[in-house]
Order: structure tokens, then C-alpha cells, then sequence
């Protein structure tokens, strides 16, 4: 399941608040999982966060598989590997906070594109010897790797994820192999088929040679419609090049598909190879000293200071009589006398009434603001705009907020907090015509085509 894809709007009926993060639209869903978009409130950060249900984790005995992936993903801090944030739980589910990517996965532009060129398919097969490398610097087995767990970002870093069939050096028994056959047919290593005990390194690095393979050529080594078949081909390694494949790219493959574990290529001489080390480039990352897991233990525990709690984030109501006092039409601050400036321009306020939903709005005003040179600053239902050049009076500065007057009815209060009023208000006149969709416009405002207040 990928943690990938655009951002998207979330729901219009609130927003989902799972501790200081504000759930988005759904961006993949499996058996036991989904993962959704999401902000982090305080910092901005979009994440991406992947949901498990408790009760069918407790129920299908997987409590100590998913620890294992946690505290793996925990353990492995690098730039090519998926991050991960922190882990939290509530009564019924788990919340894993994982880096958000949005290039997609690798299988995606395989699928789209066919075969990569040499020098680019190289590129992403150093990524993924360096993060394969660290894992296992730190007894770490991912045993599932293929193209379908490298995601990209939009830089084009590669990322591995998805650990939830790995194992860590705990797991090799005494004769110091792992034993569980585990991973996909197509990219397990020849030992782990005959059930005699495996090491982790050999069986990752045979994922990683069919892996370079896929990438030059567009498909699979070894694919048979039946897995007796299928694993025949592998124990013999029996396999064949396209003719594009330079002799350095076909040497180094051969060397990895070596069906004997002991003679394969190690990771330590796939970096000392010819053809991999043209414009290699070693990771540059500062490592994380400590590691803690008091959290991984906590969201399994039976402490409920410890969990957190799903809430429906609303805009701020406004009465009635709020709403008729800022309304145009029922403006009682028209009894009053107001000081008018030279140029006849008072209001440091003006409003608008939508009815669109609370988020929509939000991200309206943002979409529409930041060509205009501002920097937006959100929290809820509230936003701050302040602009990037300096005017007569200083930068200036517009605090906008959402109030629900009915379900489907919101208004919208826009005001200066510093700056020049006559430019706050040839501000307010050009952002008016990028709301035009989501104004709420009556017979006596259409003319204008957005309602005003004082």
C-alpha cells in the first residue's frame, strides 16, 4: 500500500484531528490498513499516516509483526529509506506517522515508461545499495524488496518502505540463518525456496540484482505462469539479456543472480564495481544516536493516559445576531458616526458569506492569495496573510477566519492587522474576483458579486 499521491481536500463535513495532525482524503487502503494525508497543525509538515485497525491486528495475532515493522522503520534513519515520525494509538486503532512522498512508486514509471535508461536506472540502483547497505549495518533484513516498495518524492530520491516482512539479526537462529520463506516469488533469492536457512544480506542483494534488471529492461528475469516453474528458473538462474544491456551492466547483474549465496556479490564488492561506481555519489546524512521505543511498547499497553483520541475539527459558530450585525443589509453600526479618512475609506474589515465547505474555502483563499506575494500561516479555521514586499506602513498583513452560521452556510471575515488601509484595500478588491466560485451571491448583492460588511 503507498503513501503516495497528490494532496487532497478533505472532507466537508470537518476536519479529523488525530493528535496535533489534521486528517486529509484517504491515499491508499489494504486489508488491515489505510493511510491518509495529513498536516501536522503545528509545524505545517504534511505527512502521511497510515491507520490500523486494533481489533483485526489483535485478532489475526499480528501485534508482534506490526512492533517489529515499527520499531525497524525506528531503527533505520537514512535519506533513501521512508521515515518515520512517531507512532500513537487510540481504543481501536494505531496511527504510524511516516514521511509523505509524492513522485508515486518506482513500478509506477516502469509501468508507465517501460525500461529505463542505463545512466537513470543506475542512479536509483545506487539509492537503493545505499539504503539496503545501512539496513543491514544496523541487522536489518527487509526480505520484500521490489519496485513496488521504492517510492519517489518529487525530487526523484528514491525511498524504500514498507518492512513489514523483514527480520532483524534477533530472528537468525543459531546456525546463524533466517528461516521463514517469505517475500514476492518473482525477486526471492534460490535458498530461500528450499527452506535450509538463508542469510539476509545474500537473499537482499539477489532482490536488489532482479530489481537493476527490471529497471534496464523493463521486465522480470525470471516469470513463469506457474510457481513450480517459475522457481526452477530461478534455482538455475536461468535467465537471458536484451541486446541493449552494456557488458559492465550484464557482468554486475551475473555476479548478483548467482544462485550460490556463498560466491554472489556482496554489497561491499557491488561498491567497488566498475559500472556502479560511475557518478556514485555516498549518502551524506547525520546519523540519530539514540533510538527510543517507549512509544512502540505504550500504543500496545493498556495505559489510556497514553492514547489519543479522533475529534472533528469545526469552524467557530456565529449567532444570529452576529451574523445580522456583520451582514450589509442589517448593519446596525450604520447609527453610528464613523471618522472617514480623506479618501472616504474607513472599514478595515469586509466579509463575505459561502456557501461552500469550511475547507474549501480555506483552501481557496490560500490558492488565490499566494500568487499575490503572500506567506500563509494556517491553524484551523484560521489563517494569517502577510505579504512579502513592504508598503507605506510596513508589510501588510490580513487575518481571515471561517465561522459556521448554519451547516451549510459560512461567513467569511477578512481584516487588517497592519499595513495601509488603502492597500488592504486594493488587496481585498483583487482577491475578490479569485472568490467569485465560492461567494455566496443574493438578489441585492449580485451586482457586486460579493457581499460585504463592515
Amino acid at each position: 500500500m503507498s503513501t503516495t499521491s497528490a494532496p487532497a481536500t478533505p472532507a466537508a463535513g470537518g476536519r479529523i484531528r488525530v493528535g496535533k495532525y489534521e486528517l486529509g482524503r484517504t491515499l491508499g487502503e489494504g486489508s488491515f490498513a489505510k493511510v491518509k494525508f495529513a498536516t501536522n497543525v503545528q509545524t505545517h509538515q504534511v505527512v502521511a499516516i497510515k491507520i490500523i485497525d486494533r481489533q483485526r491486528v489483535l485478532r489475526h495475532k499480528m501485534v508482534e509483526q506490526i512492533k517489529r515493522e515499527i520499531s525497524t522503520m525506528k531503527m533505520i534513519k537514512h535519506p533513501n529509506v521512508l521515515n518515520l515520525f512517531e507512532v500513537m494509538g487510540s481504543k481501536s486503532k494505531i496511527y504510524i506517522v511516516l514521511e509523505y512522498v509524492d513522485g508515486g512508486e518506482l513500478f509506477d514509471k516502469i509501468t508507465k515508461f517501460g525500461k529505463l535508461k542505463e545512466d537513470e536506472a543506475r542512479k536509483y540502483f545506487h539509492q537503493l545499495i545505499n539504503a539496503v547497505d545501512y539496513c543491514h549495518s544496523r541487522g536489518v533484513f527487509h526480505r520484500d524488496l521490489k519496485p513496488e516498495n521504492l517510492l519517489l518524492d518529487s525530487q526523484g530520491v528514491l525511498k524504500v518502505s514498507d518492512f513489514g516482512l523483514s527480520a532483524i539479526s534477533k530472528q537468525v537462529r543459531e546456525d546463524g540463518l533466517l528461516h521463514t520463506a517469505c517475500g514476492t516469488p518473482n525477486y526471492v533469492a534460490p535458498e530461500v525456496l528450499k527452506d535450509k536457512g538463508y542469510q539476509g544480506t545474500a537473499a537482499d542483494v539477489w532482490s536488489c540484482g532482479v530489481i537493476l534488471f527490471v529497471l534496464m529492461s523493463g521486465y522480470l528475469p525470471f516469470d513463469e505462469p506457474n510457481l513450480v516453474s517459475l522457481y526452477r528458473r530461478i534455482n538455475r538462474a536461468d535467465f537471458s539479456f536484451p541486446s541493449w544491456f552494456s557488458s559492465g551492466s550484464k557482468k554486475l547483474i551475473t555476479r548478483i543472480l548467482d544462485p550460490n549465496p556463498v560466491t554472489r556479490m556482496s554489497i561491499s564488492q557491488i561498491l567497488e564495481n566498475d559500472w556502479f561506481k560511475k557518478g556514485y555519489k555516498p549518502p551524506r546524512f547525520e546519523e540519530e544516536e539514540d533510538v527510543h521505543l517507549q512509544d512502540v511498547d505504550a500504543v500496545f499497553g493498556d495505559s489510556e493516559e497514553l492514547l489519543v483520541t479522533e475529534r472533528k475539527e469545526k469552524p467557530e459558530s456565529m449567532n444570529a445576531f452576529e451574523f445580522i450585525s456583520r451582514s450589509k443589509s442589517f448593519n446596525l453600526e450604520n447609527l453610528f458616526q464613523k471618522q472617514m479618512d480623506i479618501q472616504g475609506i474607513s472599514k478595515r474589515e469586509t466579509c463575505f458569506t459561502s456557501k461552500s465547505p469550511a475547507n474549501e474555502i480555506m483552501n481557496k483563499i490560500e490558492e488565490t492569495a499566494k500568487p499575490l506575494g503572500f506567506n500563509i500561516d494556517k491553524k484551523n479555521y484560521k489563517m494569517k496573510l502577510k505579504g512579502d514586499k513592504s508598503g507605506r506602513k510596513g508589510h501588510l498583513s490580513v487575518s481571515t477566519e471561517v465561522f459556521e452560521v448554519a451547516p451549510s452556510l459560512h461567513m467569511v471575515e477578512l481584516k487588517k492587522i497592519n499595513g495601509d488601509t488603502l492597500e488592504y484595500h486594493k488587496f481585498y478588491n483583487t482577491i475578490a474576483s479569485g472568490l467569485k466560485d465560492i461567494v455566496w451571491t443574493t438578489e441585492q448583492n449580485s451586482e457586486e458579486n460579493r457581499p460585504e460588511c463592515e
